[in-house]
């Protein structure tokens, strides 16, 4: 092991999401899968190969930067789509490209329609409409001007898509909300329409909404959190269940990560392990420590809190998370030796570490947890 840790992707796993995330939203709607936050720290050199095996040709990132990145990952035959933000400098680079992005606002347009004369091409556009999020997107005052440019400027642009984004709909108590942006985005679309923009997709959905709201899902849904196998809230794996019948198991954890111990020590009662007094032994004990710290992605909050598996027993974490490195309580551990296996997500046997218990202890979401893990932790796809 070249690196203190590594992370392995299941392929087995990533294709079992698709085939259930592929059913749940039918055959007529496409899948942008969205690969930002280095594709929410599954690593996007390994991810999007996967995903192309598994018959996704559109991904979604954040910015240029992250657009750059993946173009040297995927083939010839998938699109890119970007989601926020472009620099007047790269947006040369993403209209020379072909790249997808949103368009938010006259400005944004005006800026593309002028750089897509100059190389003579069509900018690919998705126009982003203000629907009662408040982040970005296109005001309703802002319709009739869009909609003269874009006549203005015909052989300029490509509207390839129409969208917004809920506000929430991982939440039930987002229900009303997301209703209602529900009823404007509709409402607005029919008004371009009207007005003779045809956008070739229309698109709404995040994970959570793909999941439970099966009006917003249109002909296009972007997917991040749930392809890599986790229910984007509890709330949206009980609803599934509750209409459904789906359980924690229809969706399949894609990435485990993994390290080794690298010291073990003898502790007495009563002596302190680690920095500071956060840990007193109350009796006497074994612990290992493991070359992972928050440097690494394993946050300092889950000092004295976190787990580990260790030969498929738990093992708590003793002591202050550091930089480098966790202290963890083998003493139930039989024949634990230096360089064995510490699982620090996934699992062995009947037990597991999750991410979800990962965000118990830490009060962080998901999201959070997998998007910290470093892009230097080395990633193998496994079968």
């Amino acid at each position: 092991m070249d690196n203190t840790s590594y992370i392995e992707i299941s392929k087995k796993a990533y294709k079992s999401n698709i085939r259930f995330l592929k059913k749940v939203v039918g055959d007529n709607v496409k899948i942008s899968s969205v690969v930002k936050g280095n594709a929410y720290g599954h690593g996007c050199e390994q991810m999007i190969p996967l995903a192309e095996q598994n018959g996704i040709n559109h991904f979604s990132v954040f910015s240029a930067y992250e657009a750059k990145q993946i173009a040297n990952y995927i083939s010839d035959t998938s699109d890119i789509m970007i989601l926020g933000f472009i620099t007047a400098e790269q947006l040369e680079w993403v209209i020379e490209n072909d790249i997808e992005f949103y368009v938010s606002n006259v400005d944004g347009l005006e800026n593309a329609g002028r750089i897509a004369r100059l190389f003579n091409k069509k900018a690919k556009i998705h126009l982003e409409l203000e629907t009662g999020f408040k982040r970005t997107g296109i005001e309703p005052e802002e319709f009739d001007r869009i909609i003269l440019y874009l006549h203005e400027n015909v052989d300029n642009f490509e509207v390839k898509g129409i969208c917004t984004h809920f506000a929430g709909a991982e939440s039930i108590a987002n229900y009303v909300r997301v209703k209602n942006q529900l009823i404007q985005f509709k409402k607005h679309n029919k008004y371009f329409i009207k007005n003779n923009i045809n956008a070739e997709y229309l698109h709404a959905s995040s994970s959570s909404a793909a999941l439970i709201y099966p009006e917003t899902r249109f002909n296009m849904v972007r997917i991040g959190i749930a392809q890599y196998g986790f229910w984007p809230t509890l709330e949206v794996l009980m609803t599934r269940n509750n209409k459904y019948g789906d359980r924690d198991a229809s969706l399949k954890r894609v990435i485990s990560w993994k390290s080794e111990i690298m010291a073990i020590k003898k502790v007495k009662k009563s002596e302190f392990v680690g920095y500071g007094n956060s840990f007193q032994a109350a009796k006497d004990m074994t612990v290992a420590v493991v070359p992972v710290g928050y440097n690494n992605g394993y946050s300092r909050s889950l000092s004295n809190r976190g787990h580990v598996l260790v030969h498929g027993k738990r093992a708590e974490v003793v002591g202050v998370v550091t930089m480098n490195t966790i202290t963890v309580n083998i003493t139930d551990v039989k024949n634990a030796q230096l360089g064995d296996e510490v699982i620090l997500i996934g699992s062995h046997n009947k037990n597991k570490i999750s991410v979800a218990s990962f965000s118990e202890m830490s009060n962080y979401l998901n999201y959070q947890i997998l998007a910290r893990l470093p892009m230097n932790i080395p990633r193998f796809v496994v079968e």
